[in-house]
């Protein structure tokens, strides 16, 4: 009887582990940040923007740069809605930071009074 037992377990652990290593052998691949783009100084600013935009969309911050804030549905509860809300705050605050900090302290000084990243 304890044969069979053993049996059963390492089975099972054989299955678990195929199974771990077959899911981590077929998932997609995490895709590194791209090299963060070199400060823009004012010249070229087309070549720096699709560059800066290529690395926002490294980042999954891309959408920051074109969309207004999230419309909370109606008969979100209360604390549901501050997560939604400062959530979108928090990640408009590092789209628009990594963006200033591609620039030079000149034009930072210009447009760090930006408040949101599509305005910027």
């Amino acid at each position: 009887m304890t044969n069979d037992s053993q049996v059963h377990n390492t089975t099972t652990t054989v299955a678990a582990i195929s199974i771990a290593t077959t899911s981590r052998i077929n998932a997609p691949p995490i895709m590194a940040p791209a090299e963060k783009p070199e400060k823009f100084a004012g010249i070229d600013f087309k070549r720096w923007q699709q560059k800066m935009f290529f690395y926002l969309t490294t980042l999954c911050f891309q959408r920051f740069t074109f969309e207004e804030a999230l419309a909370v549905p109606e008969g979100t509860s209360d604390q549901e809605r501050f997560v939604i809300v400062e959530s979108w705050k928090h990640s408009d605050f590092l789209c628009r930071n990594y963006i200033l900090s591609g620039i030079q302290d000149d034009l930072y000084n210009v447009y760090s009074g930006t408040k949101a990243t599509k305005e910027l």
